[in-house]
């Protein structure tokens, strides 16, 4: 998701199972916990980035949200979650990330257990032990809270007319509880009850609306698994605007139902977009697509699954030219195959989402706008040792700042890692790359997949040992030489500094959240 810049300059933006990798730091917590009697504690997966998210012990394969909006935006929704998952240990206790909201009950298959709060989990302790292999059906009541608190965001954005969503990174478990990691996919179901008058749209399909006297409820689910970062609900005084796509692919959009004419001109590029990405890198991958467009300051779009959310002002400002804007859009529908449908395993792996996202947008405006990707590569080469030396480099940022959990999100994961897909095409020739790309989000479509594993497709493909590059392109700390273009220079930060780097003249992605 980029980071929307308030003036028209340019900006930098598997598999379902929990892996032995990740769980090896926290697997000893969960054993001890389930050996006798354990205080409650926050557990994690041991993420390199943010090692306290997810959480050791099971799978989730379902989740069934119901929210009850009351019509005022600042007061909580009551909510009933219910989670479907898997227990692959032994588990006295379970814990669930959740921190925003209060608790009122839980069940684990339909038995009344106790919980408690610990850091930013949720510790339920079932009436009995949990054994590998078996199904746990969790009940939470709870209350979702949209308002903020000091220092900590809700998952949920405020619009004029209602509430959206903004997950990621790790504000899923502010919204409801669950397993809040990439690593553990699952099918959602959303249910929104709402007065009459609103709209309320989530990821997915429709399954229905049941109208009463006062209010409705709405019902979506969705076909393939997601992250819970990507999940997305919308409710507002909105219109829903339908299309077809390629191959009849439904496409809706939720607008603001005062701006549906204006906003209809950049609403029907979505189709062609959509074709656009598949003649590069193969068929859409989930079941709908469009365009949340959301009255609000976010200061960022995101491409929650199969409804990306957009904030109203992208395409009413003036001076954000024609070509910026859909570069933009082009950018979120990317992340629909690459961080969405192929999902990054760890959060050190997302320039696989980033990088990709970046590479298309780019790819489009030079094909549609007369932007040049070599020249773009070339301005962003320029920049890049100052960028690896702020940020890190592509395949191992920097931790986070103190606080500031979104600081991840530095220029060298978006302008950085697409130029090391620029290398790498350099390198191994623009017919292999392009049957690297389609090969890749074929063989990991609805999964999870780390570095590790593109490098060793990218080597299969080129049937050479490409070890060695990305070795010096993802983790040096150095931009290596350019291949094919041995002139190249990139100002190291010692001689300007940061804030003098040469920057890329198109419009860039700066941040994620």
């Amino acid at each position: 998701m980029p980071l929307t810049s308030r003036t028209p300059a340019p900006r930098p933006k598997a598999h379902r199972p929990l892996r032995t990798a990740l769980l090896a730091a926290s697997s000893s917590l969960c054993l001890i916990a389930a050996s006798g009697p354990a205080p409650a504690e926050p557990l994690g997966i041991g993420d390199r980035l943010f090692p306290h998210l997810g959480n050791p012990g099971y799978d989730v394969m379902a989740y069934d949200l119901a929210f009850t909006y009351s019509g005022n935006n600042s007061e909580p929704l009551p909510t009933v979650t219910t989670i479907d998952a898997r227990a692959t240990d032994w588990l006295k206790q379970v814990n669930l990330d959740y921190s925003h909201g209060t608790v009122r009950s839980v069940e684990v298959n339909g038995v009344p257990a106790e919980f408690r709060g610990a850091g930013e989990d949720l510790v339920v302790t079932p009436a009995k032990r949990l054994a590998p292999g078996s199904r746990m059906r969790i009940t939470v009541g709870h209350d979702s809270d949209p308002t903020p608190r000091k220092d900590v965001k809700s998952g949920w954005v405020r619009t004029e007319d209602g509430l959206a969503m903004a997950n990621q990174i790790d504000a899923a478990h502010r919204v409801f509880p669950g397993n809040d990691h990439p690593s553990d996919k699952a099918i959602f179901t959303i249910r929104v009850t709402a007065p009459n008058g609103y709209t309320a749209v989530a990821n997915g399909l429709p399954l229905g609306a049941v109208r009463r006297a006062r209010a409705t409820t709405w019902a979506y689910r969705t076909e393939h698994p997601m992250a819970t970062e990507l999940t997305q609900v919308s409710i507002g005084r909105s219109s829903v605007v339908h299309r077809g796509g390629p191959a009849g692919l439904p496409v809706r959009d939720v607008v603001p139902s005062e701006d549906r004419k204006k906003l209809e001109p950049w609403l029907k590029k979505t189709p062609g977009q959509i074709a656009w990405m598949e003649r590069k890198i193969g068929r859409y991958p989930f079941e709908t697509y469009g365009l949340l467009i959301a009255e609000a300051r976010t200061g960022f779009e995101l491409e929650t699954q199969t409804l990306s959310l957009f904030e109203r002002e992208l395409f009413t400002r003036p001076e954000f030219s024609k070509g910026y804007v859909e570069s933009i859009m082009v950018h979120e529908l990317a992340h629909q195959w690459f961080g969405n449908s192929v999902t990054p395993r760890t959060w050190s792996d997302l320039w696989l989402s980033e990088g990709h996202a970046t590479w298309y947008e780019a790819l489009y405006a030079e094909e549609t706008a007369d932007e040049p990707l070599e020249t773009r590569m070339r301005e962003a080469y320029g920049a890049s040792d100052t960028w690896r030396a702020a940020g890190g480099p592509p395949a191992a940022p920097k931790a986070p700042e103190p606080g500031r959990k979104m600081s991840i999100f530095r220029p060298n994961l978006y302008g950085g890692s697409a130029l090391v897909l620029y290398a790498l095409r350099q390198e191994i020739g623009r017919p292999a790359f392009e049957r690297l790309e389609r090969t890749w989000v074929r063989i990991h479509r609805d999964g999870t997949a780390t570095t590790a594993d593109f490098e060793r497709l990218a080597s299969a493909v080129a049937e050479r040992d490409l070890s060695a590059f990305f070795k010096a392109w993802l983790y040096g700390k150095k931009t290596p030489p350019m291949p094919g273009h041995p002139d190249w220079r990139s100002v190291a930060p010692a001689e300007k500094g940061a804030k003098h780097a040469p920057q890329p003249s198109t419009p860039q992605i700066e941040s994620h959240r």
